[in-house]
């Protein structure tokens, strides 16, 4: 079968609308031109794809299913004309970079400096979000790559090792346990805690470590961002868990003591995620390289 991509457009603002007027109005052509399209489409396709109502139009399953590949191909389309167009303005690509807070706070700035430093052209855009959405958003398409700690399930992405990093627990000074070096997280929970955003993958691992200690996770706050915690945990609110990166600087300035956490999982494993690399764009493959060697590169201590 042969396609092409003006019918496609016309059938899907048809399937959008429900009517043909008002697809004719929506893609400024004659109604009967809209009707002409639609019938060599199913007699291309030999099937019905709409069912004619009083008051429009509806799909039929093998339009449905139409309406669904259409869609993506359009999509498709519409982001190759859109990189190709950056290129035309010297922009050289762009690539969609969605992660969560552990690695943007640790990692990605100077990962991303040094890619910059060589692809000066090349837009990156970044956002930081939880785990979970950033699995959605690069299964959807949303974001070429994708950054989570190991513990978020890939939901069939294909996944390739980053950074690692340390959990460690930050107290505020005068506090009980701030005269150990280390502790236990079971020991930890005796005091309240100041807790990341619910929905992160750190919430979940916290959690599932006070499930597996037989005790209660008391968290008399939570905040959505790393440095807010440790603004908190200064103040005296509570003890936190979190990177050993993010707490390095406040530890460094003297408002926070820093204790290993004595727990295997306390090390972490971060990962970069991918639909299909086959499929990716060719920048954004470069990327992916990139990301790999400075990770490999790295010197972070093993536990």
């Amino acid at each position: 079968m042969r396609h092409d991509l003006t019918t496609l457009k016309i059938f899907v603002a048809v399937a959008e609308c429900s009517n043909l007027t008002r697809a004719a109005e929506r893609e400024h052509l004659a109604v009967s031109a809209i009707s002409k399209r639609i019938a060599e489409l199913e007699e291309l396709v030999r099937s019905p794809l709409l069912q004619r109502q009083a008051r429009g139009v509806s799909l039929t399953p093998a339009g449905q299913s139409l309406l669904h590949y259409a869609r993506q191909i359009l999509q498709l389309v519409q982001r190759m004309d859109a990189e190709l167009g950056e290129y035309a303005k010297g922009i050289k690509g762009h690539v969609r970079l969605h992660a969560v807070a552990s690695a943007l706070t640790q990692f990605l700035p100077e990962d991303i400096e040094s890619f910059v430093a060589s692809y000066p052209m090349v837009q990156i855009s970044m956002e930081e979000r939880t785990g979970k959405a950033v699995v959605l958003a690069v299964a959807d398409g949303t974001a070429d790559l994708g950054v989570i700690a190991s513990g978020t399930p890939a939901a069939g992405l294909t996944a390739f090792p980053y950074h690692r990093d340390r959990l460690m627990i930050g107290v505020p000074k005068g506090h009980p346990l701030g005269r150990r070096k280390s502790v236990r997280f079971a020991d930890a929970l005796n005091y309240d805690f100041v807790g990341p955003h619910a929905d992160s993958s750190l919430s979940a691992l916290m959690a599932e470590a006070a499930r597996a200690c037989g005790q209660p996770l008391q968290q008399r706050v939570q905040a959505s961002s790393f440095d807010a915690m440790c603004r908190l945990v200064e103040t005296r609110l509570g003890i936190t868990m979190l990177p050993e990166g993010v707490l390095a600087p406040h530890a460094a300035a003297g408002r926070i003591k820093v204790l290993q956490l004595d727990e295997d999982w306390a090390w972490r494993q971060l990962q970069l995620v991918v639909r299909d690399p086959e499929q990716l764009s060719p920048i954004a493959k470069t990327l992916l390289d990139h990301l790999q060697r400075s990770a490999h590169n790295a010197t972070t201590p093993s536990p």
